[in-house]
């Protein structure tokens, strides 16, 4: 080979000596930039060192599960010491597998970065945790070289001050991965519903994916390049050591079942959540959502989803019944794949899912075959019973307002059998509440059918008429002037007024029959109008509006006349809980109560409640003996009553009242049994009839059964202790002082015209099966159709 000549080498020499000289010239002036400009700015490390996480507001139940979580940053801040091996070992095989060997800055692996990116391999980042760790704390995503600068420097300083497990501590609960998640004690909670100490070694290695890119390999969102990615970690682990083969083998082939992006919280408790965050904020204002604030609520999870169910079974039942409506919107379906895919991608984003009900799309309709496009891209096929609800809205002479066409957004449920059926969104609205009667700690609240669809709680801010349902506290009143539930009313219509040019008002019972004289208890069970109109006239309303007070309600939203025996007051379902808590535990008022615990970031408790418990007489506000007779006389209306349906639940210790207004705008039930008080409501927030046939027993019955079904399943009935100074002389409960002088009868002497309803000889009294002994009311000609609906009566 030939040398090169001397004159050659020279030019050379020189070039190089120039090319050394430049470097030299920009290290230079690079570390001058770094000490002269970079260093004098930089910042205190306080933010690190005195790391104070932004950690939201959140909300448990009583037995601790999460039901809600406020603030921008969704962080459950974990120690060092308590985050699995495995999970550390995940992230630092893909992020920095050298951070216990450097100083801050990896000078081999930016090397080996910037020789792959010369052979165009795929780009390699080449900073490290405590880099990122610099870069999440003080400075911008910028790609400069300032900022690069101030990236290494302050790396070096983070070193300098802090250990290696302390910079991996900060690093594994700022890092954002998200769903809104900071920190990977908040990703496992989101992506896999279990705290970080469960995840198994595959959860671990697909959580420690998020960090280069969050929404690109979200499993949620790209379940197939977050498993591309987890299988890439897992070999990265597999070559470091840090897993055995067999362990890799195993989370390779491990199939991982990832939270759905609507369902953060194992229970719908939205309402009751958002109760808590007014309440708290009106204190703390914005410093409740970053000073990890957490809240223990009274609510228990096992009746909280009870509850729920109860609600989303009866809406949807009352829909079935009353047929469907439509398609919620109809769009064009354009004859270009990518155009029609952004049509139905934009037409469903619009119509959100409500839990088990989804959106669809239609793209192609007959009365026999529905082919439909959820959100996720898949096409399903409706057939068969699962067009049954909607076949009116398939046939060629439907309206154009109900048809369903190609372009139509429907809603579809997928049954146990994985076979899929039209559906609707509800109109009416519905409510329940449970309470725990001695104390008044709420056991469960429901506030609506979807919290997304309607934040308005119609537990606590629904003013609605009560109905039937305010007669026990009209006959409470009387038991305190006299009345017993022995005492005979006449059952005949009325009517009142007409004198000096007043309207005549000729109310009725809502069956339009009428049995003659019943007793008080009779009149209960069967939800007489008149009677209770005729026991309110002679007690006089505003001493039952007073009454009315004892129990928590407000009197002055309750009329001063004859009315308020129908129930044409104002009531929340929150209150009336709180009422009939009063016949349940005994005679004391109990104030409904939600939070049970505040405790701030560091745990210390900040708030306890300290509830006036029924038994301390300072609560008492109504006589023994009353609570007493007038759980008696609720018993009766679940055992032969208008909830005569809740016997199928074979207790003996139920009881409540059925509850429908004028023209069924309303329905009701309110009720206790074993160790909880509840309610259900159901209406229209415009209000309307519900229907002809539809009454509380139809509508709002069903909904309590179902949630005392579960709540009460192994639980002994409760038997209430006769108190002093009652005797039953005259055949039912009466007080001691009123046994010679209390009221017998009202409104016997009335002139009846014969053979009127209500008339002598027209009442038909078949065998007496009444608790106490007293004559089982004449049947009801609407009975067959409630036995035929829900077995009871209206």
């Amino acid at each position: 080979m030939r040398r090169l000549s001397r004159p050659m080498k020279r030019p050379l020499l020189i070039a190089f000596l120039c090319l050394c000289g430049v470097i030299a010239f920009f290290v230079t002036m690079l570390f001058g930039y770094a000490f002269v400009i970079v260093a004098p700015g930089m910042p205190s490390l306080e933010a690190l060192t005195d790391y104070k996480p932004k950690i939201p507001l959140r909300v448990l139940t009583a037995d601790h599960v999460l039901i809600g979580e406020f603030g921008e940053e969704h962080r459950d801040f974990v120690p060092i010491k308590q985050i699995p091996a495995h999970m550390k070992n995940a992230v630092l095989a893909i992020e920095d597998s050298r951070f216990y060997e450097h100083g801050g800055v990896d000078f081999v692996g930016l090397l080996r970065a910037i020789l792959n990116d010369l052979r165009g391999g795929s780009a390699q980042g080449a900073s490290t945790i405590t880099m990122q760790v610099a870069r999440n704390f003080f400075l911008t995503r910028d790609k400069t070289v300032a900022r690069k600068v101030s990236e290494i420097m302050l790396a070096y300083k983070i070193e300098r001050a802090l250990s290696k497990e302390q910079i991996l501590e900060l690093y594994m609960n700022q890092i954002y991965l998200g769903q809104r998640a900071y920190g990977f004690g908040n990703a496992a909670q989101t992506y896999f519903g279990k705290p970080l100490a469960e995840l198994s070694i595959a959860q671990s290695a697909m959580l420690a994916g998020l960090p280069k890119a969050p929404s690109a390999y979200n499993p949620i969102v790209n379940p197939k390049r977050a498993h591309l990615r987890q299988q890439y970690i897992l070999q990265r682990m597999r070559e470091l050591g840090l897993i055995t083969p067999a362990q890799f083998e195993q989370a390779a082939a491990e199939d991982i079942k990832v939270r759905s992006a609507g369902r953060l919280y194992s229970s719908h408790a939205e309402y009751a959540a958002e109760m808590v965050r007014q309440t708290l904020y009106a204190q703390y204002k914005d410093e409740v959502y970053t000073r990890g604030f957490t809240v223990i609520t009274t609510l228990r999870s096992r009746d909280q989803d009870a509850a729920y169910a109860a609600v989303r079974r009866g809406v949807m039942d009352y829909e079935r019944r009353h047929g469907y409506r439509g398609p919620e919107a109809t769009i064009a379906l354009p004859e270009d794949a990518e155009e029609r895919q952004d049509a139905i991608d934009a037409a469903l984003d619009k119509h959100p899912d409500s839990d088990e009900l989804q959106a669809a799309v239609v793209t192609s309709a007959s009365p026999k075959l529905v082919r439909a496009m959820l959100l996720s891209g898949d096409t399903i096929e409706l057939s068969g019973d699962g067009l049954r609800f909607a076949a009116n809205a398939l046939s060629t002479k439907a309206a154009a307002a109900v048809r369903i066409g190609p372009g139509a957004v429907i809603r579809v449920v997928q049954d146990g059998r994985q076979r899929w059926a039209i559906t609707q969104l509800p109109n009416v609205a519905a409510a329940f509440v449970a309470l725990d009667p001695q104390d008044g700690a709420y056991r469960a609240l429901v506030g609506g059918f979807d919290f997304n669809l309607s934040k308005f709680d119609h537990v606590t801010q629904a003013w609605r008429q009560p109905g039937s349902s305010i007669k026990p506290f009209i006959y409470s009143a009387a038991l305190e002037k006299g009345f017993g539930p022995g005492s005979l009313i006449l059952d005949a219509p009325l009517s009142l007024g007409g004198e000096a040019g007043l309207p005549v008002w000729e109310p009725k019972n809502d069956d339009n029959i009428y049995d003659g004289p019943v007793t008080i208890r009779t009149a209960l069970a069967k939800s007489k109008n008149v009677v209770s109109i005729r026991v309110l006239r002679a007690v006089t309303p505003q001493t039952v509006r007073d009454h009315l007070a004892h129990f928590g309600f407000d009197p002055a939203k309750h009329p001063a006349n004859l009315t308020l025996a129908l129930g044409t007051g104002s009531v929340t379902p929150a209150q009336m809980a709180g009422a009939y808590a009063v016949f349940a535990n005994g005679g004391y008022q109990v104030t409904p109560y939600l939070i049970q615990q505040v405790l701030d970031g560091r745990g210390a408790v900040l708030a306890q409640a300290q509830p006036i418990a029924a038994g301390q007489e300072a609560a008492r506000v109504l006589d023994a003996r009353n609570a007493f007779i007038m759980d008696s006389m609720l018993r009766d209306v679940t055992r032969y009553g208008t909830a005569a349906a809740a016997s199928r639940l074979g207790r003996s210790d139920l009881a409540g009242k059925t509850g429908t207004t004028n023209d069924s705008v309303d329905g009701w039930f309110a009720g206790y049994g074993g160790d909880v008080v509840a309610v259900a409501w159901m209406g229209y927030d415009d209000p309307k009839s519900l229907g002809s046939r539809e009454f509380g027993a139809t509508l709002a019955l069903p909904l309590w059964m179902s949630y005392m079904q579960t709540v009460l399943k192994g639980k002994a009935p409760m038997q209430h202790v006769q108190p002093d100074g009652l005797n039953r002389n005259t055949g039912d409960w009466t007080y001691a002082e009123f046994t010679q002088g209390g009221v017998r009868s009202l409104g016997l002497e009335e002139p009846v015209a014969p053979g009127a309803p209500g008339a002598p000889g027209t009442l038909a009294v078949p065998d007496a099966t009444g608790i106490f002994g007293e004559p089982r009311p004449a049947p009801d000609p609407d009975a067959a159709r409630m036995k035929e609906i829900y077995g009871g009566g209206n």
